[in-house]
């Protein structure tokens, strides 16, 4: 699970532990440039960790019955397309950066892409003693140089049946705290079946319901050690909160079922840098810059699911994929009693 953790976080922390030096020479050419940069870079990895999260919340459309649980262990991913490796640079929005190949825009690597071959930057600033400076730096790849293609997720997850067709489902991520990441995710949400409250459900070969879930994730880098820019208690937060809306279906047969629904997803993440960062300002000087700034990204996007669930008494195995904006798909062992 803590290995999963340290992928999840990637594209949190990637432009700091890959960058380093040059990350620091963003900030001495001027915070709102390094702003600018962070935010372009970093977005798609969140965005694409925000759709991971939502996988998995549902494998069937039919509620459980009074007293009817369900315990699933849940791993997801989204899968990064070409599209999501890159972005516009146009140097006409930043303010002391200018491409070393020339011209003001071309497409270069955010945090789940590789700029292959390297695109070079001259970055500009002023020294107080010795007057406008220069430094030509590298861009900083993302994992698209580690042969990492998805974005994962992992979840334990419980589900409790109530009358009426309802059913309440918690999931969680056990905390975990190493030398330089912390990480809590959690999420709640409530499903009801709409057959249920038909005089004649138990006929019907298929269940329709709706889904309302939450997700949240806290996450925490520590940069201390792997940060090119001196300074003190340096760390990256990160806090994401999603929210899913969900129509499902699913036949209603005893061992093999498919299901399937047409979702909604909203989500909101914020990327604090805080600490401080001794920034060198030429030969002799440097200026502390304590909590250099936040960044944040929102994703809000139309999700088609389809899945199958294969059901052995009181073992369970399902398998589902996801279309959106970042497609995604869930595999999860389930264990239960109805």
């Amino acid at each position: 699970m803590k290995k999963i953790a340290l992928i999840m976080l990637f594209c949190l922390a990637t432009v700091l532990t890959k960058a380093q030096n040059d990350f620091d020479v963003f900030l001495a050419a001027g915070i709102e440039d390094a702003q600018r940069f962070a935010d372009d870079y970093l977005a798609p990895g969140t965005n694409g960790l925000m759709y991971s999260m939502n996988a998995g919340w549902f494998n069937t459309a039919d509620a459980k019955p009074l007293g009817g649980f369900e315990i699933t262990v849940l791993v997801n991913a989204a899968t990064i397309g070409s599209d999501d490796k890159s972005f516009l640079m146009n140097t006409d929005l930043y303010n002391n950066v200018d491409f070393v190949q020339g011209g003001n825009s071309q497409m270069v690597a955010n945090a789940l892409g590789e700029n292959n071959p390297d695109i070079d930057v001259v970055l500009t600033f002023d020294d107080p003693i010795f007057g406008q400076q220069t430094e030509q730096v590298t861009l900083p790849n993302g994992i698209g140089n580690t042969n990492i293609s998805v974005l994962p997720t992992a979840f334990i997850q419980g589900a409790l049946g109530l009358s009426k067709g309802l059913e309440v489902k918690a999931r969680f991520v056990p905390k975990i705290d190493t030398d330089d990441v912390s990480l809590n995710m959690y999420g709640a949400g409530l499903q009801a079946e709409f057959t249920k409250w038909l005089p004649a459900d138990k006929l019907l070969p298929v269940a329709i319901s709706g889904l309302i879930a939450y997700t949240h994730l806290d996450g925490s880098y520590d940069l201390t050690d792997s940060s090119g820019v001196s300074g003190e208690n340096q760390r990256l937060e990160t806090s994401i909160d999603t929210w899913l809306f969900q129509l499902i279906a699913s036949t209603k047969l005893p061992v093999i079922n498919f299901y399937g629904g047409l979702g909604f997803i909203s989500g909101k993440s914020d990327s604090d840098l805080l600490g401080t960062f001794r920034v060198s300002n030429g030969l002799i000087t440097s200026d502390n810059i304590v909590d250099p700034f936040s960044v944040s990204s929102e994703i809000s996007s139309v999700r088609g699911t389809i899945g199958t669930k294969l059901k052995l008494g009181f073992f369970r195995l399902n398998a589902e994929y996801h279309l959106a904006e970042f497609n995604a798909f869930s595999v999860g062992i389930n264990f239960g009693f109805r």
